[in-house]
């Protein structure tokens, strides 16, 4: 198989799975329809639960299941619940939370690990730019779930909420079950043409994903718990810009002479266009020159950027130019996240196992999204957004530091068992003494 054609698949399965981010574009017709904004956040809030919480169980399932398999089932499920949504009008708050929050967020999280596991296997040798362009399908589908349920397509003001959930949903299920087509792993022992793998080193420490280790080793080493903080403080910052970059960006500009309304326009420009472009974009080329400048040199540059862009926005934003730089280099800073933490776990606990080990790295997105929204409004509600912005930037620089501290992990294999990746053929030891992993066994 042309592994060009698992880009493609990637692709289309992400840019359905973004419609999770496209939920604001629902939230107007659903509170003319009665609702309050909390009922609103809680089928976001349930939906994102869900995809973090699926995600575990589709790593564990992905060794027996197989790639197209889970692929297809999570966009039979995700595409399911919103036509079962709009089947009861669209406008139902229990019918959203069960179908769109619960069936919903399990259909994405069934369906988000496969594209990374299988893109990961086909291109050894451009593991960054791969990843950045199957998460990036993620970004950019949110803006074109987005714009073709309002500005574009105007579904909703000509179907209403209920047909368009139906549309939206069997477009999902289609697209999703013909991008699985793809989602294939690679023969054992492939290689590209001229590709030649890094060794493991002397001392049995993982390089560049040759070492595999199972679930329950990876969450035994001091590595993942440094690494899972990282992304928990660079996914607070940017979860909580995007809850304050409407908000806070209105009243900076308001009183620097703005009316209200070019105040709004101006903050709505900054979230809808320069952010979310900017994430898209950021996917893409933090995975493409993390192949450069390595896994942990890209993290540690970008979580720096983002913590000190963070601070600077409480002054950025009361001006509309500086106010579209600052939302860019955020959105582009908290895109490179989705590109460059499955990199790193692939990296240091090894490639073949990233489907089982990276749902529980992602874990850390889902405890992010509820620590900084929630400081963030806490903060914003007393009016204190200055020190919301200076603490989420200084956690960005804390986690520039501890993920600089993170070395290459160990492992020791014992004789009473045989090694097993996850999902593997198993290998076994033929040792009469402990030998660490990656050691000739000759």
């Amino acid at each position: 198989m042309n592994r060009w054609n698992v880009v493609l698949g990637a692709v289309l399965i992400q840019s359905c799975l973004g419609a999770i981010y496209a939920w604001s574009v629902f939230t107007p017709s659903l509170e003319a329809a009665g609702w309050t904004k909390a009922r609103t956040q809680c089928v976001f809030a349930a939906g994102l639960f869900c995809f973090a919480v699926a995600m575990v169980f589709a790593g564990r399932m992905l060794p027996r299941w197989g790639p197209r398999k889970l692929a297809a089932l999570g966009g039979v499920i995700l595409g399911t619940g919103y036509i079962a949504a709009g089947a009861f009008g669209g406008e139902s708050y229990a019918a959203n939370l069960l179908f769109l929050g619960f069936f919903g967020g399990i259909g994405i999280g069934m369906a988000y690990v496969v594209p990374i596991a299988v893109g990961m296997r086909w291109f050894p040798d451009r593991k960054g730019l791969i990843t950045g362009f199957a998460v990036a399908g993620f970004g950019f589908g949110a803006l074109l779930w987005v714009k073709l349920a309002g500005a574009w397509g105007h579904l909703i003001d000509r179907w209403g909420l209920g047909t368009t959930f139906v549309v939206y949903g069997a477009l999902f299920l289609l697209i999703i079950v013909i991008g699985s087509v793809w989602m294939v792993f690679p023969p054992d022992n492939w290689k590209p043409r001229g590709h030649t793998s890094p060794a493991a080193d002397s001392i049995g420490r993982a390089s560049s994903g040759t070492i595999e280790f199972t679930t329950r080793e990876m969450l035994q080493s001091p590595q993942f718990y440094m690494i899972f903080l990282t992304f928990m403080f660079g996914a607070s910052a940017g979860l909580m810009c995007i809850g304050l970059m409407k908000q806070f960006p209105k009243a900076a500009l308001e009183a620097n002479g703005m009316t209200p309304a070019q105040a709004s326009a101006t903050a709505g420009t900054a979230i809808a266009v320069f952010f979310s472009i900017a994430n898209g974009f950021g996917r893409i080329a933090w995975g493409a020159m993390s192949d450069r400048l390595g896994r942990r040199r890209s993290l540690v540059v970008m979580t720096a950027v983002q913590g000190v862009v963070v601070i600077l926005f409480q002054w950025m934003a009361g001006s509309a130019g500086t106010l579209y730089v600052a939302s860019a280099l955020i959105g582009f800073n908290f895109g490179g996240n989705f590109a460059l933490f499955p990199y790193m776990t692939a990296d240091t606990f090894g490639t073949r196992s990233v489907g089982q080990n990276y749902p529980w790295v992602f874990l850390a997105y889902g405890t992010g999204g509820i620590l900084g929204p929630i400081m963030g409004g806490w903060l914003g509600d007393m009016q204190n957004f200055s020190l919301a912005f200076s603490l989420c930037g200084g956690l960005c620089l804390v986690a520039a530091f501890v993920i600089s501290r993170v070395r290459p992990a160990k492992k020791r294999v014992s004789l009473d068992r045989q090694f097993e990746p996850q999902g593997e053929i198993p290998c076994p030891v033929d040792a009469a003494e402990p030998v660490l992993a990656g050691e000739s066994r000759d």
